[in-house]
């Protein structure tokens, strides 16, 4: 039976509500599918023929002119930028949400409100003050200053969700490693952390998203071509007369195919991740 069907029987309409689910569930996955699809399929077309409707040429030269002027360098720039954020987001999260869900200290409740706070702040106003900070600091056009923003973008979520999943965790695990000698550091990387890996997963993959697609920032802290990230690199292609549109769906599809091999095999402990981390008790 499909998802829709099950759907159907759970809030008991009848055939017609059913047929209109599954209906409306295959329209938005076309919505959703058919662009990202066209973009792939379009980058292996010649530019002539990359918009005609009729019958078209299989070409391997739109990646291959790609590579030559450098975008690889661009693609590395982008991974070893989301990886380290990643990473040192994810590793602060962990042990910010156990602060959060497990101990008692002062100014807990402010210090947690302005978490979330960070998490509705427009970041985008920060731009410029941004920028001064670090070109008088001398961090222009250096990975360290993009590690720090984008760890400072994704961290605010990453601890909302992380702190509503381990409030799901019982608290007699925590109690058994105190019993035993345990420290809260050796709780939250050996106990806590096995349990809490969809979690994990979750917000994972969600500040490498968001890290993946930044650009505002990117755009004004990195001016050398040797420093750009992809969404900068794509951007060049778009000029103000011409548009190099082979270029420009071959750098599409390397930037969307990533995001689908990270996706796709964690989807399923991401949606467990998001939907135990929005649990309130």
């Amino acid at each position: 039976m499909s998802p829709g069907f099950r759907l159907g029987r759970r809030l008991g309409v009848g055939i017609l509500g059913e047929l209109a689910i599954v209906a409306t569930t295959l329209v938005v996955l076309f919505v959703l599918v058919y662009p990202t699809a066209w973009v792939i399929v379009a980058s292996f077309k010649t530019p002539e023929t990359m918009f005609a409707a009729g019958r078209w040429r299989f070409t391997l030269q739109n990646y291959i002119a790609l590579l030559q002027t450098g975008f690889w360098r661009n693609i590395a720039n982008s991974l070893l930028l989301c990886l380290a954020s990643v990473a040192i987001s994810t590793a602060i999260a962990v042990n910010a949400a156990y602060a959060f869900s497990r101990l008692r200290f002062p100014a807990k409740r402010s210090l947690f409100a302005s978490v979330l706070f960070g998490q509705t702040f427009p970041w985008i106003v920060l731009v410029t003050p941004v920028f001064i900070l670090c070109a008088r600091l001398g961090l222009l056009n250096n990975p360290l200053s993009m590690i720090f923003i984008y760890v400072a973008v994704s961290l605010p979520f990453s601890i909302y969700l992380l702190t509503g999943y381990l409030r799901a965790i019982p608290r007699s695990l925590d109690e058994a490693a105190i019993i035993d000698g345990a420290t809260h550091l050796q709780i939250v990387w050996r106990i806590v952390l096995p349990i809490m890996l969809p979690g994990i997963v979750a917000t994972a993959t969600y500040a490498f998203l968001l890290c993946w697609s930044e650009y505002l920032f990117a755009l004004a802290l990195l001016t050398q071509e040797e420093m750009k990230t992809m969404p900068l690199a794509l951007y060049a292609y778009f000029g103000e007369n011409v548009t190099e549109w082979g270029s420009v769906m071959a750098a599409s599809a390397l930037t969307t195919i990533p995001t689908l091999l990270l996706f796709m095999p964690l989807q399923s402990r991401m949606v467990s991740g998001l939907a135990a981390g929005s649990v309130k008790q």
